[in-house]
Protein backbone atom coordinates (compact mmCIF):
# COMPACT_ATOMS: atom_id res chain seq x y z
CA UNK A 1 0.00 0.00 0.00
CA UNK A 2 1.68 3.36 -1.17
CA UNK A 3 1.48 6.20 1.39
CA UNK A 4 1.27 9.34 -1.25
CA UNK A 5 2.03 11.42 1.51
CA UNK A 6 5.45 10.53 3.30
CA UNK A 7 7.65 12.76 4.07
CA UNK A 8 10.28 10.23 6.23
CA UNK A 9 13.61 11.79 6.06
CA UNK A 10 12.89 14.82 4.33
CA UNK A 11 13.89 18.32 6.05
CA UNK A 12 11.09 21.15 6.05
CA UNK A 13 11.43 24.73 7.46
CA UNK A 14 8.40 26.46 9.17
CA UNK A 15 8.77 30.23 9.99
CA UNK A 16 6.68 31.63 12.34
CA UNK A 17 6.45 28.36 14.27
CA UNK A 18 6.59 30.06 17.43
CA UNK A 19 2.71 29.98 17.90
CA UNK A 20 -0.76 29.03 16.21
CA UNK A 21 -0.90 27.62 12.81
CA UNK A 22 2.75 27.74 12.63
CA UNK A 23 2.72 25.14 15.23
CA UNK A 24 0.24 23.29 13.82
CA UNK A 25 1.52 22.99 10.23
CA UNK A 26 5.34 21.95 12.02
CA UNK A 27 3.85 18.89 13.20
CA UNK A 28 1.60 17.67 10.76
CA UNK A 29 4.93 17.67 8.51
CA UNK A 30 6.55 15.67 11.57
CA UNK A 31 3.61 13.81 11.48
CA UNK A 32 4.41 12.35 8.09
CA UNK A 33 8.05 11.75 9.15
CA UNK A 34 9.88 14.94 8.25
CA UNK A 35 12.62 16.55 10.55
CA UNK A 36 11.53 20.24 11.07
CA UNK A 37 13.81 23.80 11.39
CA UNK A 38 11.48 25.85 13.39
CA UNK A 39 11.99 29.45 12.80
CA UNK A 40 10.79 32.59 14.62
CA UNK A 41 12.28 35.50 16.77
CA UNK A 42 11.22 34.22 20.49
CA UNK A 43 13.95 31.93 21.02
CA UNK A 44 12.40 30.33 24.28
CA UNK A 45 9.28 29.54 22.34
CA UNK A 46 11.30 27.64 19.58
CA UNK A 47 13.29 25.56 21.73
CA UNK A 48 10.22 24.68 23.63
CA UNK A 49 8.23 23.88 20.38
CA UNK A 50 11.16 21.67 18.66
CA UNK A 51 11.61 19.83 21.87
CA UNK A 52 7.55 19.27 21.81
CA UNK A 53 8.12 18.12 18.41
CA UNK A 54 10.61 15.69 19.13
CA UNK A 55 9.44 14.00 21.92
CA UNK A 56 5.80 13.36 20.27
CA UNK A 57 6.40 12.45 16.46
CA UNK A 58 10.19 10.85 17.26
CA UNK A 59 11.90 13.26 14.61
CA UNK A 60 15.40 15.29 14.35
CA UNK A 61 13.90 19.50 15.21
CA UNK A 62 16.43 22.54 14.69
CA UNK A 63 15.11 25.50 16.36
CA UNK A 64 16.59 28.78 14.75
CA UNK A 65 16.00 32.32 15.81
CA UNK A 66 15.39 34.11 12.82
CA UNK A 67 14.41 37.59 11.94
CA UNK A 68 12.88 37.37 8.25
CA UNK A 69 13.69 40.60 7.34
CA UNK A 70 17.21 40.10 8.21
CA UNK A 71 19.09 39.31 4.96
CA UNK A 72 22.10 38.08 6.83
CA UNK A 73 19.50 36.10 9.87
CA UNK A 74 18.12 34.50 6.91
CA UNK A 75 21.17 33.50 5.07
CA UNK A 76 22.47 32.21 8.92
CA UNK A 77 19.32 30.14 9.40
CA UNK A 78 19.29 28.29 6.04
CA UNK A 79 23.16 27.57 6.59
CA UNK A 80 21.89 26.45 10.03
CA UNK A 81 19.63 23.81 8.59
CA UNK A 82 22.07 22.97 5.69
CA UNK A 83 24.96 22.18 8.24
CA UNK A 84 22.83 19.84 10.29
CA UNK A 85 20.69 18.15 7.67
CA UNK A 86 22.46 19.01 4.62
CA UNK A 87 19.21 19.31 2.68
CA UNK A 88 16.23 21.35 2.39
CA UNK A 89 12.93 19.85 0.72
CA UNK A 90 10.02 21.63 1.97
CA UNK A 91 9.58 25.15 2.81
CA UNK A 92 6.53 26.90 4.86
CA UNK A 93 6.58 30.68 4.30
CA UNK A 94 4.61 31.26 7.30
CA UNK A 95 5.91 34.12 9.47
CA UNK A 96 3.35 37.47 9.04
CA UNK A 97 2.21 39.78 11.19
CA UNK A 98 -1.40 42.40 10.32
CA UNK A 99 -2.01 46.06 11.04
CA UNK A 100 -5.70 47.05 11.32
CA UNK A 101 -6.95 50.42 11.28
CA UNK A 102 -8.63 52.25 8.72
CA UNK A 103 -7.05 53.04 5.35
CA UNK A 104 -7.14 56.98 5.86
CA UNK A 105 -5.69 56.43 8.92
CA UNK A 106 -2.48 53.60 8.06
CA UNK A 107 0.91 55.11 8.62
CA UNK A 108 3.25 54.75 6.30
CA UNK A 109 5.68 52.71 8.74
CA UNK A 110 2.47 50.54 9.44
CA UNK A 111 2.13 49.62 5.43
CA UNK A 112 6.21 49.61 4.96
CA UNK A 113 6.29 46.72 7.89
CA UNK A 114 3.38 45.15 6.58
CA UNK A 115 5.20 44.47 3.17
CA UNK A 116 8.47 44.10 4.37
CA UNK A 117 7.25 40.96 6.79
CA UNK A 118 4.96 39.48 4.83
CA UNK A 119 5.98 40.42 0.93
CA UNK A 120 9.78 40.82 1.35
CA UNK A 121 10.57 38.50 4.54
CA UNK A 122 9.11 35.39 2.39
CA UNK A 123 10.91 36.43 -0.30
CA UNK A 124 14.41 36.24 1.36
CA UNK A 125 13.59 33.11 2.66
CA UNK A 126 12.91 31.72 -0.32
CA UNK A 127 15.22 32.95 -2.16
CA UNK A 128 18.53 32.01 -0.30
CA UNK A 129 16.73 28.27 0.22
CA UNK A 130 16.19 27.72 -3.63
CA UNK A 131 19.68 29.26 -4.26
CA UNK A 132 21.50 27.34 -0.97
CA UNK A 133 19.20 23.80 -1.21
CA UNK A 134 17.05 23.12 -4.09
CA UNK A 135 18.15 24.45 -6.87
CA UNK A 136 21.07 22.32 -6.57
CA UNK A 137 19.21 19.49 -5.14
CA UNK A 138 16.59 20.46 -8.32
CA UNK A 139 13.95 19.20 -5.51
CA UNK A 140 11.13 21.30 -3.51
CA UNK A 141 8.11 22.36 -2.44
CA UNK A 142 7.63 26.14 -1.27
CA UNK A 143 4.45 26.46 0.67
CA UNK A 144 3.47 30.30 0.91
CA UNK A 145 1.04 31.18 3.74
CA UNK A 146 -0.90 34.17 2.10
CA UNK A 147 -4.03 34.91 3.21
CA UNK A 148 -8.33 34.82 1.85
CA UNK A 149 -7.44 38.55 2.33
CA UNK A 150 -5.08 38.57 -0.75
CA UNK A 151 -7.48 37.35 -2.37
CA UNK A 152 -10.70 39.56 -1.52
CA UNK A 153 -11.18 42.54 0.37
CA UNK A 154 -13.20 42.87 3.64
CA UNK A 155 -15.94 45.56 5.47
CA UNK A 156 -15.12 43.84 9.41
CA UNK A 157 -11.24 44.92 10.03
CA UNK A 158 -10.17 47.87 8.04
CA UNK A 159 -6.06 46.14 6.87
CA UNK A 160 -5.40 47.41 3.78
CA UNK A 161 -1.76 46.65 4.12
CA UNK A 162 -2.19 43.51 4.51
CA UNK A 163 -4.30 42.72 1.59
CA UNK A 164 -1.86 44.72 -0.49
CA UNK A 165 0.95 42.28 1.42
CA UNK A 166 -0.72 39.12 0.91
CA UNK A 167 -1.99 39.86 -2.61
CA UNK A 168 1.42 40.00 -3.30
CA UNK A 169 2.44 36.74 -2.36
CA UNK A 170 -0.53 35.35 -3.91
CA UNK A 171 1.44 36.73 -7.25
CA UNK A 172 4.89 36.59 -6.08
CA UNK A 173 3.93 32.69 -5.59
CA UNK A 174 2.86 32.51 -9.61
CA UNK A 175 6.14 33.97 -10.42
CA UNK A 176 8.63 31.85 -8.38
CA UNK A 177 6.51 28.71 -9.67
CA UNK A 178 7.38 29.87 -13.42
CA UNK A 179 10.70 30.64 -12.65
CA UNK A 180 12.09 27.34 -10.80
CA UNK A 181 9.64 24.87 -12.10
CA UNK A 182 12.56 23.73 -14.30
CA UNK A 183 14.26 23.05 -11.42
CA UNK A 184 11.15 20.23 -10.49
CA UNK A 185 10.43 23.06 -7.56
CA UNK A 186 6.70 23.72 -6.94
CA UNK A 187 5.76 27.24 -5.13
CA UNK A 188 2.28 27.43 -4.25
CA UNK A 189 0.52 29.50 -1.56
CA UNK A 190 -2.24 28.42 1.40
CA UNK A 191 -4.96 31.67 1.79
CA UNK A 192 -6.41 30.64 5.06
CA UNK A 193 -9.51 31.96 6.29
CA UNK A 194 -9.98 33.52 10.33
CA UNK A 195 -8.77 29.94 12.43
CA UNK A 196 -9.22 29.60 16.03
CA UNK A 197 -6.06 29.66 17.91
CA UNK A 198 -5.05 30.83 21.04
CA UNK A 199 -5.10 34.49 20.18
CA UNK A 200 -7.86 34.62 17.74
CA UNK A 201 -10.44 32.38 20.09
CA UNK A 202 -12.02 35.14 22.34
CA UNK A 203 -12.11 37.44 19.08
CA UNK A 204 -13.80 34.83 16.96
CA UNK A 205 -16.33 33.32 19.49
CA UNK A 206 -17.89 36.91 20.06
CA UNK A 207 -21.61 37.55 18.85
CA UNK A 208 -20.15 39.98 16.13
CA UNK A 209 -17.51 37.49 14.70
CA UNK A 210 -20.18 34.87 15.57
CA UNK A 211 -22.70 36.48 12.94
CA UNK A 212 -20.27 37.34 10.60
CA UNK A 213 -19.41 33.80 10.25
CA UNK A 214 -23.16 32.60 9.62
CA UNK A 215 -23.30 35.70 7.10
CA UNK A 216 -20.36 35.46 5.04
CA UNK A 217 -18.87 31.74 5.41
CA UNK A 218 -20.59 29.28 3.48
CA UNK A 219 -19.80 26.11 5.78
CA UNK A 220 -20.92 29.60 9.04
CA UNK A 221 -18.14 28.82 11.37
CA UNK A 222 -14.04 29.45 11.62
CA UNK A 223 -11.58 26.87 11.07
CA UNK A 224 -10.79 24.66 13.29
CA UNK A 225 -7.36 23.59 14.58
CA UNK A 226 -5.95 20.89 12.66
CA UNK A 227 -8.24 21.86 9.33
CA UNK A 228 -5.53 23.52 7.73
CA UNK A 229 -2.71 20.44 8.14
CA UNK A 230 -3.49 18.52 5.33
CA UNK A 231 -3.73 21.10 2.70
CA UNK A 232 0.00 22.13 3.74
CA UNK A 233 1.05 17.86 3.96
CA UNK A 234 -1.07 17.61 0.38
CA UNK A 235 1.46 20.85 -1.27
CA UNK A 236 4.40 19.54 0.82
CA UNK A 237 4.62 15.82 -0.80
CA UNK A 238 6.06 14.26 -3.43
CA UNK A 239 2.77 13.69 -4.66
CA UNK A 240 1.97 17.33 -5.71
CA UNK A 241 4.04 17.35 -8.52
CA UNK A 242 2.05 18.59 -10.77
CA UNK A 243 0.53 21.29 -8.86
CA UNK A 244 2.43 24.95 -9.18
CA UNK A 245 1.52 28.74 -8.68
CA UNK A 246 -1.98 28.32 -6.94
CA UNK A 247 -3.66 30.07 -4.19
CA UNK A 248 -5.69 27.13 -2.30
CA UNK A 249 -8.23 29.09 -0.35
CA UNK A 250 -8.75 26.84 3.03
CA UNK A 251 -11.67 29.18 4.05
CA UNK A 252 -15.00 27.50 4.20
CA UNK A 253 -16.11 28.87 1.13
CA UNK A 254 -15.76 32.52 1.92
CA UNK A 255 -13.71 33.48 -1.30
CA UNK A 256 -16.36 31.34 -3.75
CA UNK A 257 -18.90 34.11 -2.89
Amino acid sequence: MKNYFDLKGQVAIVTGASTGLGVQMAKALANQGANIVVVARRQNMIEQVAADIAKEFGVTTLPVKCDITDTEAVNAMVDAALAKFGRIDILINNAGTGAVAPAEDITDEQFANEMNIDLFGSFKVARVVAKKAMIPAKYGRIINIASMYGLVGNKVAGSAPYHAAKGGVVNMTRALAAEWGKYGITVNAICPGYFYTDLTRATLDSDFFQQNARTMIPEERYGNEGELDTAAIFLASPASSYVTGVPVPVDGGYTCM
